[in-house]
């Protein structure tokens, strides 16, 4: 009999400043509003982005006396990828989704988690700068010349992973490219960006999808822990905020999540 094991989403991306962990918390909140069970662990140690917006969460809801959809998480300070493993499938026993959310710098266990997504999500601000991340592109024509490291490194994983699904029964690696803060970009910029990526995706085999705009909402939410989806605790919300949850809805959709058939949504994500 194979042994339960979660669907894991790793947020992963050497680059900081890209909406790696406000991205995570928020698609961990709309998995459990939509009854899954979800368990999160945070790579990042020193700065712990995610634990603290789900610390704050639980504070809001001990403070106001209500009950919200979210996720079990923790740190994990450690440095061995056999420990690592032992906490995930301590986590993963009575959860259907484990999302990592990794550090925006090079790290051994963040390379580690990326190779065992099933799911591994990168988010990337729309800019050349955050796009060296996983390509090169030419001065002038903007054509990709090479890929970075990183993308190397995922391309070398999901060969890897080839061969254990077929001998051990697993996934086969979904990579997902997020634009965010896509609404600051330049037009003429964005549609550079944009055909590199298509071309880029052809060459490693990743999806792109829309992300998050820059929006103050999301730094002014993270004191309560609240997420966009927490209708009715939010107070009045302007048309801004209406459009930033239709964004959350697609970015979700985009992700093709295998959402459990015993899952029933406790309330609509909207």
């Amino acid at each position: 009999m194979t042994a339960h094991r979660p669907h894991r989403i790793v947020f992963a991306n050497e680059k900081g400043g890209t909406g790696k962990s406000t991205t995570a918390v928020h698609v961990a909140v709309a998995l459990a509003y939509k009854g899954a069970r979800v368990a999160a662990i945070d790579l990042d140690h020193r700065q712990r982005t995610m634990h603290r917006y789900f610390e704050n969460r639980v504070e809001t809801e001990q403070r106001r006396g209500i009950a919200l959809p979210g996720a079990h998480c923790e740190v994990f300070s450690d440095t061995s990828e056999q420990r690592l493993e032992v906490l995930a499938e301590k986590l993963g026993r009575e959860a259907d989704f484990l999302i990592f959310d990794t550090p925006g710098r090079d790290d051994p266990l963040a390379r580690h988690a990326a190779t065992e997504a099933d799911t591994l999500v990168t988010p990337l601000n729309d800019s050349f700068v955050d796009f060296d991340l996983i390509g090169q592109v030419d001065a002038e024509t903007f054509k990709v010349r090479r890929l970075s490291f990183y993308a190397e490194l995922i391309w070398e994983a999901r060969i890897k992973r080839s061969k254990a699904t077929v001998e051990q029964q697993r996934r086969e690696m979904d990579w997902v490219v997020v634009r965010n803060r896509t609404g600051y970009t330049e037009a003429r910029n964005m549609q550079r960006i944009e055909r590199a990526l298509t071309e880029l995706s052809k060459r490693v085999g990743f999806r792109v999808t829309a992300g998050l705009s820059e929006r103050v909402i999301y730094r002014e939410l993270f004191p309560s822990g609240l997420t966009l989806l927490d209708k009715g605790h939010l107070g009045d919300l302007g048309t801004s905020h209406l459009v930033a949850r239709q964004e959350l809805r697609q970015l979700v959709m985009g992700l093709n999540l295998p959402i459990p058939s015993s899952a029933e949504a406790i309330l609509e994500v909207a």
